[in-house]
């Protein structure tokens, strides 16, 4: 059911994701959005894509077939939810929840539809437990990174921010 463990294959899906995901590019979006009064709960919203992640990884595919959806599809539309996200990032509406950790930074900043997309495409590649780990590594440096924003915010400074 899932293999065997192989530190190779760790590594790669490991790297795979980290560079999907892009929590360190992300940064400024977060630190926009803590600007902006809303909330953000660190542990909750590692922990819920930890979730969207596992589930999407059994389930996936199943669910793209059942709305007859290719991968392919599924990317691009994910891409213009993004945009859309982004777009109503940067307009404060008075009515708009304080609470910023489910929509947008677990879906679809972390668990978005780039990332949900490649979890898939690993999965031909490499054994389940190798992936699902890396899921886990990744989901423990989002934690970390959420966690920690003020303080990277503080050591890189507002140049290196702005590069990210």
């Amino acid at each position: 059911m899932f293999g065997h463990f192989d530190w190779h294959h760790f590594i790669s899906a490991f790297v795979v994701l980290f560079a999907v995901i892009d929590i360190t590019g992300n940064i400024p979006v977060i630190l926009t959005l803590k600007k902006r009064g809303k909330k953000i709960n660190a542990l909750k919203a590692a922990l819920l894509s930890l979730v969207m992640f596992f589930i999407f990884f059994y389930v996936g595919e199943a669910f793209l077939n059942l709305f007859n959806v290719d991968i392919s599809s599924f990317a691009v539309a994910g891409s213009l939810i993004i945009f859309i996200v982004a777009m109503e990032i940067f307009h404060d509406q008075p009515d708009a929840p304080k609470d910023a950790t489910f929509v947008p930074v677990v879906f679809p900043l972390i668990a978005g539809a780039g990332a949900l997309t490649t979890l898939l495409s690993i999965r031909s590649q490499y054994s389940d437990i190798s992936i699902l780990a890396a899921v886990v590594a990744n989901m423990i440096i989002v934690y970390l990174v959420l966690k920690l924003t003020k303080r990277i915010e503080r050591r890189l400074g507002p140049g290196l921010i702005y590069m990210l």
